[in-house]
């Protein structure tokens, strides 16, 4: 019962006046099918009753309209037109040959082609069940009370219903791999876009490393997945960052941030990973490391900002950090271990900056 309240609570998007391309190529295909079919039928006649019969020419003409409508009319048109064929086909075949031609299950495909319908509202839907239902059963009962013109025989009827079959079988496959991968690849992309969101919702814009979200959740995951084993974070921030946005401008600062964002990465060689933490601010985490040699590491680090040469728009200079360094102590919870490493962080800047504090 909740399923089926869910399923007529479905909101349904706006149809456009073109067909979705996934649904043209199921009515394409099976238009195309059918046209194949009423052929192949109107050969066959002659074999089975022993005389032309030219009313599949008939329906071979309209097909070939719902064709050419197929790829030019709206969705809905192209239901009913589908529908009123295939209703019409079958009544003239049960009053002709009887029930036994077995042409009743093309029912089937109007069904498969109203629900996969995402334009249609569910009550609509649903509506086109009942409906589709009702013909059948009335289409049983005209065959009860109504002997049919041209009984088969066992053999021509045998045949008859082979070709029934398969033509069934085969534009009821057509349209299920159509449909299939068409939600295939639907999923594919959505699944595409939904990792490329993600990724661009944990990814600084101007540096292109981890944000602060992104680095604490992978810090969390490692936490929760080698529990036991030693890690170190650190906090860094540019030394007097606001004299270089003040005295070049801000693309400079910029500039600098994504310069020393190049050298991080080029330091890093697997050892760490890094985000940046907000502002002039940067965030280390150093997985399988202690406190020793977190600090050798972010001293080295410490070393190669200072040697770096920054130039931009014919201006040089150069630029510090000062690091603070924490050990996983096993016992206090990561926001503890981050304020830490920021508290270190705030001691070497009181004490003269370009330097790490252990």
């Amino acid at each position: 019962m909740r399923f089926f309240l869910e399923f007529l609570r479905q909101k349904v998007p706006k149809a456009g006046k073109d067909i979705p391309h996934y649904y043209r190529r199921a009515l394409v295909t099976s238009e195309v099918l059918l046209i194949v079919y009423y052929l192949l039928c109107f050969f066959m006649y002659p074999i089975i009753c022993g005389e032309w019969v030219w009313v599949p020419v008939l329906f071979l003409a309209v097909g070939s309209g719902s064709l050419w409508l197929a790829k030019h009319g709206g969705i809905r048109i192209n239901l009913i037109l589908f529908a009123a064929v295939s209703i019409s086909w079958i009544w003239w075949n049960i009053w002709y040959f009887g029930w036994s031609s077995g042409v009743q299950h093309f029912l089937t495909l109007t069904l498969v082609l109203v629900f996969f319908n995402v334009y249609d509202k569910p009550l609509y839907k649903i509506i086109w069940f009942i409906v589709i239902l009702a013909v059948r059963i009335l289409l049983f009962r005209m065959s009860q009370l109504h002997p049919a013109l041209r009984p088969m025989d066992v053999e021509a009827g045998t045949a008859y219903q082979t070709l029934n079959t398969v033509a069934f079988f085969l534009m009821l496959a057509c349209m299920s791999i159509v449909f299939s991968t068409s939600i295939q690849d639907t999923e594919r992309q959505l699944r595409l876009k939904n990792q490329a969101l993600y990724k661009e919702a944990g990814t600084d814009p101007l540096t292109g490393l981890p944000n602060r979200r992104s680095m604490i959740e992978r810090i969390e995951k490692y936490y929760k997945e080698s529990a036991g084993q030693p890690f170190s974070v650190a906090i860094a921030d540019i030394d007097f960052f606001k004299n270089i946005n003040d005295t070049y401008g801000h693309n400079t600062g910029d500039y600098t941030l994504v310069r020393l964002t190049e050298l991080f990465v080029e330091h890093a060689m697997g050892r760490y990973t890094v985000c940046r933490w907000g502002g002039e601010e940067f965030c280390f985490f150093m997985p399988g490391m202690n406190l020793d040699e977190a600090g050798s590491l972010m001293n080295d680090l410490c070393f190669a900002v200072e040697k770096l040469k920054l130039e931009h728009e014919d201006k040089e200079f150069s630029i510090t950090i000062t690091i603070g360094v924490e050990e996983n102590d096993f016992s206090s919870p990561l926001e503890d271990l981050l304020n830490s490493a920021d508290e270190k962080l705030y001691m070497g800047k009181n004490a003269g900056r370009n330097r790490v504090v252990v």
